[in-house]
């Protein structure tokens, strides 16, 4: 078996995590959720379950990393007591990240996409009530979405190939680099526009009449759901990461700092999508075509609007790919691990297995668009279902369970590794919430989600 290769850098781990962790959620849910549940009540609540609930998970699934140094299965293996079956999630988590990239790399296709119609002006010219058709018309398109599907497919690999540190670090500390700068730039923009004071205050200051009305424990659901799955935690997705890692820093404090990147692109994409959607009279409440649809409906009437938009678009291909690079590399190292396969056959074997398994989504809105997989969603909204409300909360509680029941690793074991190194420590004090509470919460999302 090769020799495991770690990240070169501290800032390199924390950058590739954090563009796990950052992805078309952030930018695209966020938003859109926010809108739908009264703007700044609801992100009030996102911020204290992500302090009560996505970090304290985060921690666990980065100490299984560490403590074993192996990706999921084997991870597991390591720690738990002989005999017991904790490793079978591995395996679930593993199929989870391939059922995730089967659908993402489809939206991270219609990303470049739109970022490729902004640069070669598609969108000049085009009137209000035609942007809708733009979008519809690259759904309907088999060519245009195996394309762009395609592209991320390929160059996501084309990284990979160079290894964890030449490719995976060096090309995500780029890009998140470059999207973090871009979104400091275009939210600074759509603050300065005309008009931007109402989508401000909308999003920024509390209305709790709106939140009323709309049910204040829908409100609550609302936020949880948002807090726990913008971190992507609950398949190993982070975990492989933590097996990378070195024991010099504590998780907990490496957590807060990935929380708090994935947090800081959350909360200014909303300062990019409000103040610009309240400057041109659009509703922000537009649900999931906020992006393609009700955006670029702003764009076209801005001033320089097709630099925006390109270089809007830019900075959503970044969040995209960097998530889609951060799970590919853990289906190469389970690749690698599980099956003693060299990382460049892993590379190729995945290449192949992730462009074949993509395809169903990228033709689910053409070829097969009479195809539902659960009830009357789509190709797409099937996998994301699946994912986002079966596979996210319930993986996560399995992790949870894993590290503080005496049946699991223990919580003694997972609080050794979790505060191994300098930075923030773990207080034991937080046992019983763990024990008790925090199961019945993620509980409570799982529930929530099949409802």
């Amino acid at each position: 078996m090769e020799k495991r290769e770690g990240f070169k850098s501290r800032l390199g781990f924390i950058l590739v995590s954090a563009g796990c962790a950052i992805g078309i959620g952030n930018v695209w849910k966020f938003p859109y959720v926010a809108g739908k549940n009264g703007g700044a009540i609801f992100v009030l609540l996102y911020l204290l379950f992500l302090v009560l609930m996505g970090i304290p998970v985060m921690t666990m699934e980065l100490a299984v990393g560490r403590g074993s140094g192996k990706s999921a299965v084997l991870g597991y293996k390591a720690l738990e007591k002989p005999g017991s079956k904790w490793h079978i999630h591995g395996w679930i988590c593993i199929l989870g990240c391939y059922l995730l990239m089967m659908y993402y790399t489809t939206v991270a296709g219609w990303m470049v996409s739109y970022a490729w119609k902004f640069i070669s002006g598609a969108f000049e010219g085009v009137t209000h009530d035609e942007v809708a058709n733009v979008f519809g018309n690259m759904l309907a398109s088999p060519k245009e979405m195996v394309f762009f599907m395609a592209v991320v497919v390929v160059l996501g690999f084309i990284v990979l190939s160079f290894g964890v540190q030449s490719g995976l670090e060096k090309v995500n500390k780029f890009m998140m680099i470059g999207l973090l700068s871009l979104i400091v730039v275009l939210a600074v923009h759509s603050v300065l526009l005309p008009g931007s004071k109402e989508g401000l205050a909308f999003y920024l200051l509390p209305n709790l009449n709106a939140t009323l009305e709309i049910g204040l424990v829908n409100v609550i659901v609302a936020a949880m759901n948002q807090a726990f799955f913008t971190l992507s935690l609950g398949i190993a997705a982070l975990e492989i990461f933590g097996s990378y890692m070195s024991k010099d820093q504590t998780l907990g404090g490496e957590a807060v700092q990935i929380a708090a990147l994935d947090t800081f692109v959350a909360l200014l994409s909303g300062l990019i999508i409000f103040p610009a959607c309240f400057s041109f009279n659009v509703s922000p409440d537009q649900g999931p075509s906020l992006i393609f649809v009700t955006l670029p409906q702003v764009f076209i009437h801005m001033p320089g609007g097709r630099i925006w938009g390109t270089l809007f678009f830019v900075f959503m291909t970044f969040a995209s790919f960097s998530t889609v690079t951060a799970v590919f590399e853990n289906l190469i190292a389970s690749s690698v691990d599980n099956f003693g396969l060299s990382r460049k056959k892993s590379v190729a074997v995945n290449f192949v297995i992730m462009l074949v398994t993509s395809l169903p989504c990228a033709l689910g809105y053409n070829i097969l668009s009479n195809v539902h997989l659960i009830g009357a969603r789509d190709i797409l909204d099937s996998e994301d279902f699946i994912v986002s409300n079966l596979l996210l909360p319930g993986g996560s509680l399995i992790f949870l369970l894993f590290c503080v029941t005496k049946f699991g690793w223990g919580f003694d074991k997972y609080l050794e590794e979790v505060n191994t190194g300098s930075g923030l420590k773990m207080p034991k004090w937080l046992k019983p919430y763990f024990q008790y509470i925090l199961p019945v919460l993620i509980l409570v999302i799982l529930i929530s989600g099949l409802i």
